[in-house]
């Protein structure tokens, strides 16, 4: 039975919950940045008109600044891609408005919930591959053998002639 290798890919995710906007919203927003660099994303953001992109932004942040702070990935946020960006509804409020005749209008105030997963973009994989290749490795030093200790003789100086005294 051969044994299969699957490869565990670096990702960081970040979420946000119960953001006050419907999900058909936000996905408006996630379709346009997925697939994307971090910096590209963040330029889109900035210049979209929809306000949940501020929302989208800050989940975005959130990702990066998780990526920058993990010990074991050390990747610059520059160097990251936008892997998966989705939005899932949320629970939705029901309220209700006075219409006339007595009567009431539904008012539903819906939420969501917004994931942004990061990768390393395949460039930056290669190149980081080539600089570890191509940096020299560190090569222990020889270990040393245990040689005999010589034993260590103390000198004392010789004692001093008492000087002559003259009358």
């Amino acid at each position: 039975m051969a044994a299969v290798e699957t490869e565990r890919k670096q990702t960081v995710r970040a979420y946000a919950k119960y953001v006050h906007s419907s999900a058909r919203k936000a996905r408006l927003v996630t379709d346009l940045i997925r697939g994307r660099s971090v910096p590209e994303a963040r330029t889109i953001l900035a210049f979209s008109d929809r306000a949940v992109a501020r929302d989208v932004e800050r989940v975005l942040h959130s990702a990066v600044s998780n990526a920058e702070s993990r010990p074991d990935l050390l990747w610059n946020g520059d160097d990251l891609l936008i892997e998966t960006a989705y939005a899932d509804e949320g629970p939705t409020l029901k309220r209700h408005r006075a219409r006339a005749r007595g009567r009431v209008g539904p008012i539903m105030k819906r939420t969501c919930h917004i994931t942004v997963e990061l990768a390393p973009s395949p460039a930056a994989i290669a190149a980081r591959e080539a600089a570890a290749a191509a940096a020299p490795r560190r090569q222990r030093a020889p270990k040393q053998t245990a040689a005999p200790a010589e034993p260590t003789t103390t000198e004392t100086p010789a004692a001093e002639a008492p000087a002559e005294e003259t009358s």
